[in-house]
């Protein structure tokens, strides 16, 4: 496998040589440029090679000859293929989609007994997905009390527990028996209090040697102090960390929970909403009378039960995508803080938080809420080139950011009251996004997600509901093309999200959706075929005809109030295309030839997050190996910050950098293969890189991930445990730290 070549001595944290372990980007000077390829390679300049004789000059210069490309397999150069009996291994993407991160957070339970080495230790696993994961526990020995956590041994808070405390309460006992060593990686230093002057863990951090001593006093007694302590407020909300925004405060959760939250603007809609139902149900329901003229009697006797809803939409803020603003798809797992900010770093324009369920969030659950925290780098405006056709009247930049929240739901109520939660409580956001695409059965069965798509009415009614209690945050919604591969149905739904249904057009006006994503996949096809760009360039010229079909289909009289109708003052529904982007080249022409304003990217991304600077560049980057573990490194970094520097932020830092490597290994660099542009459906032939570092980290062994992950992060907690989503990678029942 791609990491067995590496030698004994190698293997071990640290012991990669300068050249391979230099975390620091290449400068400029050092950059040299393959014209022919377009192609900007980090590595240095090319090793020297050995004279050759006459054949074999000949022998090599067949053997370059470009092989023609197969599909489904990525085309990597002759003189870097490993011969192997061992099938190509093919990943299941739809695995790897949502799964039991969704399943968790719905109520759905993890066996504590999964990976029981009772089952064998090296049996082989079918492909497809690990059911209910377990990640072990990564917690300290012995819980040392919040009243000592953040003080000098001398002074400690007061305890609100009293006697009735069964935490430890004595620091040294603590330090010496009670956690594992400080660790000496990252050159020992804590992040954390590094970047910001102050360490949220407290003695709790693995690195509290870096911002603690030992000072003696006159008395002569020794004390255990922490460095710059009064910085920490003990008060503060223990999920507020430095540089993270829309921190939802615990009484607030307590307040949704205890059903103590008014919903001012949700409830007078609900209850208008049930009985605009109920008229119109009777409205096409209506007995026939025995005669036309008595049945239209009856029909406009009814519709005289219709009134106007108890409120309108506020003025919406005004929002923009473009050629220049690639979007960073909501993530299962993956779309986490750190990743996000790692992929702002490098380029992303538009970021979302992963798909939250609404019910959850009305619930005040805590795991949900956590969800909606972005980093401060995302509250910054996206990229904009004034002067663009594209740019809708009234738009500010200023006051435009990056971040999205995207909702699930499967009724009106339950996304009106999600949006005007989300809205009140949390103070920077972009748009809500409502799901309409998420596959999982969970999510399906149930009516969310690509439940939503056989059912437009109740679509649209969600939409219009979410934009009346949204403020002035826009909607958005992201579809799929459909459910079935024999049926698609997102060009109505684009038609409905756009004007509103026939029989609500003309008495409420357009549903106010201030921009569409679709993912060119049908639900029951997820990821066994290509995404369909055919499709979604048919239905961004549906959009793009709108604006002469809208006198056609809307009563200008009883239209809804532009001000309320997100972009509609210049008709303008912005529309992303979703599926398969993975290189420069292919987000510039779906942009060209599919007519979408912007493209979202998802599993690119995870592959290869400087996609975002490749896109912004114009060119294929050929990243060194040292220069993507850099990028490792950073996110370990950002999750420490994100997670805590004790050892449950290692524990989950640990635990997502393994999720993202389990797509990493997956990038083949661009200086080994035959032909451009890179597919991110091919899957590699056994290959080795071209220094021991590459090899690493193309290697699809989960072991070989955790030795990467100790690299920066130290052993695993003996109890830590990894399963990869793909059973394609796991080749033991557990991976133990």
């Amino acid at each position: 496998m791609a990491g067995d070549d590496i030698t004994e001595d190698k293997k071990a944290a640290g012991t990669i040589d300068a050249s391979e372990k230099s975390f620091k980007h290449t400068s400029n000077s050092d950059l040299h440029v393959d014209n022919s390829l377009d192609i900007v390679t980090t590595d240095g300049p090319a090793p020297k090679r050995q004279k050759l004789d006459h054949e074999e000059v000949k022998q090599e210069t067949r053997q370059s000859q470009p092989k023609e490309r197969v599909r489904g397999i990525a085309p990597v150069k002759a003189e870097f293929l490993v011969s192997s009996d061992e099938p190509l291994k093919i990943v299941d993407d739809d695995a790897a989609e949502a799964g039991t991160a969704i399943d968790d957070r719905a109520g759905g339970k993890s066996d504590p007994r999964d990976g029981d080495s009772k089952r064998g230790k090296n049996r082989k696993k079918q492909g497809g997905q690990n059911q209910n994961r377990n990640y072990g526990h990564f917690e300290d020995a012995i819980r040392l009390c919040n009243s000592v956590t953040y003080s000098n041994e001398f002074s400690p808070k007061t305890c609100k527990f009293g006697e009735r405390c069964n935490m430890c309460h004595d620091l040294r006992k603590y330090l010496k028996e009670g956690r594992r060593e400080d660790l000496d990686t990252l050159d020992g230093k804590c992040p954390v209090f590094e970047k910001y002057g102050r360490c949220t863990a407290g003695w709790k951090c693995r690195f509290v040697k870096s911002h603690s001593e030992e000072i003696e006093r006159e008395d002569g007694r020794k004390e255990l102090v922490l460095q710059n302590s009064d910085a920490v407020d003990t008060n503060e909300d223990p999920d507020q960390r430095p540089g993270v925004v829309n921190v939802v405060s615990t009484d607030t959760k307590w307040d949704l929970a205890r059903r103590k939250v008014n919903f001012e603007k949700s409830e007078p809609y609900i209850k208008w909403l049930e009985k605009d139902t109920d008229i119109t149900r009777k409205f096409h329901h209506a007995k026939d009378q025995g005669s036309e003229e008595a049945n239209a009697i009856n029909r406009e006797e009814i519709r005289a039960q219709f009134v106007d809803p108890p409120l309108k939409p506020s003025e919406k803020r005004k929002i923009y995508f473009g050629k220049e603003t690639p979007v960073l798809a909501p993530l299962t797992t993956q779309g986490n803080l750190p990743f996000r900010r790692l992929c702002v770093e490098l380029g992303a324009q538009v970021t979302y938080s992963e798909m939250a369920m609404g019910m959850p969030l009305v619930q005040g659950q805590k795991g949900e809420w956590a969800l909606m925290k972005a980093h401060e780098s995302e509250i910054a405006p996206p990229r904009f080139t004034s002067g663009r056709d594209t740019v809708v009247k009234g738009y500010d930049n200023a006051k435009d950011l990056k971040f999205g929240a995207q909702i699930s739901g499967n009724q009106p109520w339950v996304v009106m009251k999600t949006t005007e939660a989300l809205t009140r409580f949390l103070p920077h956001l972009r748009v809500v996004d409502l799901n309409c695409g998420c596959p999982i059965d969970l999510v399906y069965k149930a009516g969310a997600g690509s439940g939503l798509l056989d059912t437009p009415s109740k679509l649209e009614k969600m939409v219009r509901g979410m934009n009346v209690v949204s403020g002035e945050v826009p909607i958005t919604a992201k579809l799929r093309t459909g459910v079935r591969d024999d049926k698609a149905t997102a060009d109505k739904l684009i038609e409905r999200l756009a004007f509103g249904g026939s029989d609500t057009r003309s008495r409420l006006g357009a549903p106010g959706c201030a921009a569409i994503t679709l993912h060119g996949r049908s639900r029951q096809q997820r990821y066994t075929k290509s995404a369909n760009w055919s499709y979604i360039a048919e239905c961004s010229a549906l959009i793009k005809s709108y604006k002469d079909k809208k006198d056609e289909l809307t009563d200008t009289a009883n239209e809804a109030d532009q001000s309320t109708q997100a972009n509609t003052a210049d008709e303008k529904i912005y529309f992303i295309g979703n599926g398969d982007c993975y290189s420069h080249v292919e987000y510039f022409d779906h942009i060209d030839n599919a007519g979408v304003d912007s493209v979202m990217i998802a599993r690119g991304a995870m592959v290869k997050p400087w996609l975002f600077e490749e896109i912004e560049k114009g060119q294929y980057l050929d990243k060194s190996a040292s220069e993507r573990l850099g990028y490792i490194e950073k996110f370990v970094r950002y999750g420490l910050e994100a997670w805590g520097s004790d050892e449950m932020g290692l524990g989950f830092t640990r635990r997502f950098l393994l999720e993202w490597l389990s797509f990493t290994h997956r990038y083949v660099p661009i200086g080994i293969l035959e032909h451009l542009p890179p597919s991110l459906n091919d899957r590699p032939p056994r290959y080795q890189g071209r220094n021991d570092l590459e090899t690493l980290l193309a290697s699809d062994n989960y072991k070989d991930w955790l030795k990467i992950s100790e690299m920066f992060l130290g052993p695993a907690h003996p109890s830590f445990k990894f399963q990869p989503k793909h059973k394609s990678n796991s080749y033991e029942i557990e991976a133990e730290g």
